[in-house]
C-alpha cells in the first residue's frame, strides 16, 4: 500500500500539462514563461506553446483548425489574444457567465472533448487595481479605448464600484456600443460615449488607458499631457514597456499610477487556475514577472 501511495504521489508531482496561446505577433509574450515557471514550482511538467497567426501565415479563419490541432496534441487549454477574443466564441461549446456578458474570451479550457470559454482579463485588471490603487476616488473616470481590452477594463472598473464612466475611441461607434452593452449590466452607474475629452477629464477623478498607444511599436501619448492633473489616478494596460510615456508623464505631474503588469499577471493567474485545477501563488507569479521586466 505504501508503495502504491508513493508511486501515486510521484506521478502527481510530475504530471505533464500542455497549454498554448493563440494570437497575432505574440513572440514577445511573457505568458508562457509565467505559466511554465509557476507550473514547475507546483511540480508540473508544463509545456506552453505559442500559436502565432502571423508566424504561421494564418488568420482568424484558421481558428477551427488550430483549436482542433491543439485538442489533438492534448493541450489542456488555450489563452486567446488579439485578434481572436471575439472570433473564438463561435467555436466553443460553453461560455462562463462573465465571458458571455463581455462577449470576449481570453481563456479556453479543453476538457472531455468540449471547449469552455472564460474571461480572466477583467478579473486580472480588477485585482491589479484593487492592489495597486486602493481607496482611490471612483466617482468618475474616463476610458480611452473600447476594443477587447477596453471591454474588460470597463467591466472591471464598474464591478469595483465606479459610478460614472465616459468612453472614448477612435471609432465613436465602438465607444457607443460598449456603453450600450454595459449600461444594462450596471444600471446604478452612468455610462456614456464621450465627445469632449477635455471636458470629461475636468470632471473625472481618473483615467483608464486601454489602447495600444505606448507600446514599443506604437510610441507616444494617447492624450494631450496637459489634461492630466495631480488629482487624477491613471491606470495603464500596456506592459511592454512597463514604463509607458503616459505613466512617465502622469508620475511627473503627481498622479497616482498603475502599470499594465498587474493585469498581465493576474489574467495569467486566473488562466493557470482554470488549466491546471491548482491554486497559483499570485505573489510568486508577480515576482517572476517583475524579474523578467525589471
Amino acid at each position: 500500500m505504501d508503495n502504491v501511495k508513493a508511486g501515486s504521489m510521484t506521478e502527481t508531482l510530475v504530471r505533464p500539462l500542455k497549454a498554448g496561446l493563440i494570437g497575432a505577433g505574440i513572440q514577445a509574450s511573457l505568458t508562457p514563461a509565467m505559466h511554465m515557471a509557476e507550473g514547475a514550482a507546483q511540480g508540473l511538467s508544463y509545456a506552453y506553446e505559442l500559436i502565432d497567426l502571423q508566424a504561421l501565415g494564418a488568420t482568424e479563419d484558421d481558428l477551427p483548425r488550430l483549436i482542433a490541432e491543439a485538442e489533438a496534441r492534448g493541450l489542456a487549454g488555450l489563452n486567446i489574444t488579439h485578434p481572436c477574443k471575439q472570433a473564438v466564441i463561435a467555436h466553443l461549446d460553453e461560455l462562463a457567465p462573465d465571458a458571455r456578458r463581455l462577449g470576449a474570451v481570453n481563456t479556453v479550457v479543453l476538457k472531455g472533448g468540449r471547449r469552455y470559454g472564460h474571461n480572466t482579463d477583467w478579473w486580472g485588471f480588477a485585482e491589479a487595481f484593487r492592489r495597486g490603487l486602493p481607496d482611490v476616488d471612483l466617482s468618475a473616470a474616463v476610458q480611452l479605448g473600447a476594443g477587447g481590452a477596453g471591454v474588460a477594463t470597463a467591466y472591471a472598473a464598474l464591478s469595483l464600484g465606479l459610478r460614472q464612466l465616459t468612453v472614448f475611441d477612435r471609432e465613436p461607434e465602438r465607444a457607443e456600443a460598449l456603453a450600450d452593452m454595459l449600461s444594462p449590466l450596471f444600471p446604478e452607474a452612468e455610462i456614456a460615449a464621450g465627445t469632449d475629452l477635455a471636458a470629461a477629464m475636468t470632471e473625472a477623478a481618473g483615467l483608464i488607458h486601454a489602447t495600444p498607444t505606448g507600446m514599443a511599436k506604437y510610441p507616444g501619448l494617447p492624450l494631450d499631457a496637459g489634461l492630466l492633473e495631480p488629482r487624477h489616478w491613471v491606470a495603464e494596460i500596456v506592459y511592454f514597456p512597463l514604463e509607458t510615456a503616459l505613466l512617465k508623464e502622469a508620475r511627473r505631474r503627481g498622479c497616482r499610477t498603475l502599470d499594465g503588469g498587474g493585469m498581465a499577471v493576474f489574467q495569467a493567474v486566473g488562466a493557470f487556475r482554470l488549466f491546471t485545477g491548482l491554486e497559483p501563488d499570485a505573489g510568486r507569479m508577480l515576482a517572476h514577472f517583475r524579474a523578467m521586466t525589471g
